[in-house]
């Protein structure tokens, strides 16, 4: 399967990454002392290109979608529980709406494939606040059931990575935080790590909205059946296609469109991180863009960071999705940023550094 994608350049460059390390390294501290801030710090300067980043106008984005696989048993929850979240989030009363609006993050919620209609009962024409409404043709309610066929045609796949493409070209700011809504997609996020990690499903395989040890085994054995099912199913499109959900693969592309505009892109938990899993597969340069910001307490998240050789800041056990994480760890962002642009140097500050005359300890 092909589909145009945004292209990365690689965001190395020798002589700046050294002159921001020399910034940091002389600021009025000990060398190191603010230990993965300053990495953090280093990080965002070089996505940004610049040694006095400034975040703007941050944009929080849930990616909703529905998933046909649900209908095995697979979720402690019903699928209209999807909506009835998105609804939620409209109204400003989830965890995600509560921390976004503390953190001062703008939040859209994206209806990818929802078995539901968010404007019915609304004039033609009208518009949501908070709401994009970017079904993709002729799945309206969610993705098919993935022990039977693929989640998605291949074209209905091309179709929601080129949505998630066009929605961030019309994002203001230099900021995405990722956040989803979807019963059923801890399933497709274990099954795409499964299959691209090369691992056993059971080790991806967690309790997702709480199922007890009974119901992770049988989750888990259906789930192993829809991998045998999906044998060929190995490029990262195709397994996209075979195993994932509308939210998922929006979320692919308006990874890659961010990457490509030097967006800074703050990756939630396990669900958020199977985008990037993929998006990874496609453009391996997307992880220089990446900030992961919290290891989630659903099980197949570790060994997730782990394939992609990546740390996330927060470890709190959180395993909400919706992007809380993302809008928990945002302050970090913004402490790293500020550290870089506004501490002083010891010569500024006119503070003695460190000598290496030998010191006599009595």
């Amino acid at each position: 399967m092909t589909t145009l994608l945004p292209l990365l350049t690689d965001l190395r460059n020798a002589v700046f990454s050294q002159a921001l390390q020399h910034k940091i390294d002389n600021k009025t501290k000990p060398l190191g002392s603010l230990g993965r801030l300053e990495a953090l710090a280093l990080q965002l300067g070089e996505i940004l290109g610049t040694d006095s980043p400034v975040l703007q106008d941050p944009q929080l984005v849930v990616f909703a979608g529905d998933h046909g696989l649900v209908r095995r048993g697979v979720s402690a929850y019903p699928s209209d529980v999807s909506w009835q979240m998105v609804e939620n989030f409209l109204a400003g009363g989830a965890a995600v709406s509560v921390f976004a609006r503390a953190n001062q993050i703008a939040l859209t919620v994206v209806d990818c494939g929802v078995n539901h209609d968010f404007l019915a009962g609304f004039p033609a024409g009208a518009v949501r606040p908070g709401l994009c409404v970017c079904k993709v043709a002729g799945a309206e309610h969610g993705t098919a059931d993935s022990s039977e066929q693929a989640a998605m045609t291949a074209l209905q796949c091309q179709q929601a990575v080129q949505h998630g493409v066009a929605l961030v070209k019309t994002l203001p700011g230099n900021a995405l935080l990722l956040g989803e809504m979807g019963i059923g997609n801890t399933s497709a996020a274990s099954l795409l790590l499964a299959r691209l990690a090369g691992l056993d499903i059971a080790l991806c395989t967690g309790a997702g909205t709480g199922l007890d040890a009974a119901a992770v085994q049988r989750k888990t054995a259906i789930l192993r059946e829809v991998l045998a099912r999906h044998p060929k199913a190995t490029a990262p499109l195709d397994a996209l296609a075979a195993f994932g959900g509308f939210e998922i693969a929006t979320m692919v592309g308006a990874v890659l469109q961010a990457a490509h505009e030097r967006r800074v892109i703050v990756v939630d938990g396990f669900i958020a991180s199977s985008a990037v899993l993929v998006a990874h597969a496609l453009e391996p340069q997307v992880l220089q863009r990446c900030v992961f910001a919290h290891r989630s307490g659903e099980r197949g998240h570790e060994f997730m960071l782990q394939h992609l050789g990546v740390q996330a800041l927060l470890d709190l056990g959180l395993r909400l999705g919706e992007g809380s994480g993302a809008a928990l760890a945002w302050p970090l962002l913004q402490a790293a940023c500020a550290m870089l642009r506004e501490m002083a140097s010891f010569e500024s500050a006119g503070v003695s550094e460190k000598t290496n005359a030998d010191v006599t300890l009595v």
